[in-house]
């Protein structure tokens, strides 16, 4: 049996499909399975024995032409919501293609049939998780679950998975042990966040028991200046390679992180996890991409950026923190 599984969106997504990719192989041992990502997130399963094969979707827009030269498979499953995704397993014409949308998705369930022969609905709507707060939503992974099981891969396998090595953690071996480490996503400086005031937080978590370390991506590297400790209290380190950022997440006692790829790198390697979300869409947002798996602490952003609404959301995220480390 040849399987095809797609997912070219993005990293945290991708490691929220790995209990998923587990699963198919659990419930078809003897298959040849093949999963396209794209240049982007392919690093998180370059690594994951559970795949055959890996082929990258270099441009979305060739999505039809790739899937077009993959016509010898006999199950392929779009593992994400997109019209990328759906159209590329659509192009194989594989004997069985699979693949969700949302409900209100309106003109992707109208055009679904002409790529797959069973669709799966989310209930994940941000319009009606902001009307209903106690509407509840499944997790992605456990979304990602009920939709192999519908091409009967029902060896139900739920961790997340990510293959850090020993040549991962050596070059941080300086590095304290069993810190609080801050992921230095964008979020933090726009939109119920600004700079000076995540500064003021990085100085409140400095003073707590534990070691603090800061990690920043490429993207905010423009700020690493700005957070740079003046007194050796925290340790920034910058555009870390995939593995080690994931490997510096693996020694911490907890992290803390907006809404982004860290919350689920933090959740793949079993560590606390406090995330920061949007304030618009958090009641669909912190069910559907909380941490998996982990005990967790769910912020929301706050609507101002005026000088006690920032005090009070620091001391919101201290708190957590705390009720973190000392659990």
């Amino acid at each position: 049996m040849r399987i095809l599984l797609s997912r070219t969106d993005r990293i945290g997504d991708l490691i929220l499909s790995t209990p998923a990719i587990a699963t198919v192989r659990a419930s078809f041992p003897d298959a040849h399975i093949t999963m396209v990502t794209s240049a982007y997130n392919r690093v998180v399963v370059e690594r994951n024995t559970d795949l055959d094969r890996l082929v990258t979707l270099e441009r979305p827009r060739d999505a039809a032409v790739l899937g077009s030269s993959l016509r010898d498979h006999d199950l392929a499953i779009a593992l994400a919501p997109r019209a990328v995704d759906v159209r590329l397993i659509g192009a194989t014409r594989a004997p069985r293609r699979i693949g969700y949308t949302y409900r209100r998705r309106w003109f992707a369930r109208l055009m679904a049939p002409l790529f797959v022969d069973t669709l799966m609905l989310s209930e994940a709507d941000p319009a009606l998780s902001e009307r209903h707060p106690d509407r509840h939503v499944r997790h992605e992974v456990d979304q990602l679950l009920d939709l192999v099981a519908l091409a009967g891969a029902r060896s139900r396998v739920t961790g997340l998975r990510l293959d850090i090595r020993d040549e991962d953690r050596a070059p941080l071996s300086e590095l304290p042990e069993r810190p609080i480490v801050l992921h230095l996503g964008q979020r933090w400086f726009s939109r119920g966040s600004t700079l000076q005031s995540t500064r003021a937080l990085v100085e409140c978590l400095s003073e707590l028991d534990r070691p603090l370390v800061v990690t920043c991506p490429a993207e905010s590297v423009g700020h690493a200046d700005e957070l740079e400790s003046r007194n050796g209290r925290w340790t920034v380190v910058r555009a870390l390679p995939f593995f080690q950022w994931a490997a510096v997440f693996e020694r911490a006692a907890c992290v803390v992180t907006v809404d982004t790829a860290a919350t689920h790198v933090a959740s793949a390697v079993r560590r606390p996890t406090l995330v920061v979300f949007e304030h618009r869409y958090f009641e669909l947002n912190s069910q559907e991409w909380a941490p998996y798996g982990v005990p967790n602490v769910l912020v929301r952003k706050t609507a101002s950026e005026d000088f006690s609404t920032l005090a009070r959301f620091r001391e919101e995220v201290v708190a957590g923190v705390q009720r973190l480390i000392h659990a």
